[in-house]
């Protein structure tokens, strides 16, 4: 897929605008947009490879038809979720061994490895839920920045009901968006939530009407970019996430410090000059090129 709009997935589609706002829609409306091991592949592909493209300044992601995603598609032969059975993995057989075959593709959750592409990816990422968002569906979104929802929205960390654990690294972003208390009654209870729910949980920014909740969505992440520095923006990403679970706070007064610096003789330049100078900024940073900031 090509940042442009041009596509060779199955389940995704992609739409660029002016801004470099890409609109990301799962695509499986047949399905409910149910989460399949193409689909892994794909968003895996899109949020570690296209996304990263210069021209993509934020991503949009939403789901086709009447549903965001309902969830992992059931109806696969074997197992379900593409794990090797015939496998044993201990802790120390998997961490050793995480990025080899078969443990890779054998032992790894999909749905982590996607959310860990979508986390690492140095630029805003908003949800636009549109419809039912159930397992995978829901936990996908976790690792976006933002979620908005329709009015239509359900959400569901449904997976007491079928005998498995939470899944996609949501075990680490979900208490640190709603709390613990709430992340465990939402995972114990296995409901469905309303859009409404879902907002007083904190787990979503905001509630819109099926029709305003893409728009909203789009003018948010432009919003974001547009007169902004790219380095900045995927900086200070890297920096609350990292720092909000770091064990003092001199830990990010370290990394803010080299932020600091390598911004304030980058685009912080183009900045403060635009600024006395009362005109728009043109920064040149890019996002792929980030200073390290952490040990």
């Amino acid at each position: 897929m090509s940042p442009d709009g041009g596509s060779d997935y199955e389940t995704l589609r992609c739409e660029l605008d002016e801004h470099g706002v890409a609109t990301l829609t799962l695509h499986r409306p047949e399905a409910l947009n149910a989460f399949d091991l193409t689909m892994a592949r794909e968003l895996e592909r899109f949020f570690l490879h296209d996304a990263h493209d210069d021209v993509v300044r934020a991503v949009v992601v939403t789901g086709a038809g009447r549903a965001f995603c309902a969830g992992m598609d059931l109806g696969a032969e074997g197992n379900v979720f593409g794990l090797d059975e015939s496998l044993a993995p201990t802790p120390e057989d998997l961490r050793a061994h995480l990025t080899e075959a078969p443990y890779h593709d054998g032992v790894r959750d999909t749905g982590g490895r996607v959310t860990l592409a979508i986390h690492a990816l140095p630029k805003p990422v908003i949800a636009a839920i549109n419809g039912a968002a159930v397992g995978i569906g829901a936990t996908m979104t976790l690792a976006m920045d933002l979620r908005l929802v329709s009015t239509r929205a359900r959400i569901g960390f449904v997976f007491g009901r079928l005998g498995i654990v939470p899944e996609a690294c949501s075990t680490w972003f979900l208490p640190r968006i709603v709390g613990i208390q709430q992340a465990l009654e939402w995972i114990y209870s296995a409901e469905v939530l309303d859009a409404e729910a879902a907002y007083a949980g904190r787990l979503v920014r905001s509630v819109h009407e099926p029709d305003d909740l893409l728009p909203a969505a789009q003018e948010l992440a432009r919003s974001f970019v547009v007169d902004r520095s790219p380095v900045a923006l995927g900086l200070a990403k890297q920096l609350l996430y990292r720092n909000s679970a770091a064990a003092d706070p001199l830990e990010a007064h370290l990394s803010d410090s080299l932020a600091m610096f390598w911004t304030s003789i980058g685009d912080g330049k183009e900045g403060v000059a635009a600024f006395l100078e009362k005109r728009a900024p043109r920064f040149t940073g890019r996002a792929e090129e980030l200073p390290r900031v952490f040990d």
